[in-house]
């Protein structure tokens, strides 16, 4: 007669409940670094967005006058690119498996 054994051990039961413990949270460090550089973009992004407002010269109220600068390259192109692309970088690190 052949005698059955069971497939685990009491040492083999302890080593599983410490991955299946350790495997339990989803994101990895790997994650964490793409939502801190996701982060880094929309922040980026919002600093370059400031500056003076339109009526405004020389840091005082000016309502006769018209600041040009609001149309800046800086301030309608690059700055709201820097947010997108930190938003999709930061749905990028959520979603990324270990």
């Amino acid at each position: 007669m052949s005698k059955k054994t069971n497939k685990f051990s009491a040492s083999d039961y302890g080593n599983e409940t410490k991955v299946s413990e350790e495997s339990n949270f989803y994101f990895g460090k790997e994650n964490f670094k793409w939502m801190l550089i996701g982060l880094a973009c929309i922040i980026v992004g919002f600093l370059l967005m400031m500056g003076p407002d339109a009526n405004t010269v020389d840091g005082k109220l000016d309502p006769n006058v018209w600041n040009d600068d609001i149309f800046s390259i800086r301030r309608i192109r690059i700055a709201p690119l820097l947010v997108v692309m930190g938003f999709v970088i930061e749905v990028y690190a959520i979603l990324k498996r270990k």
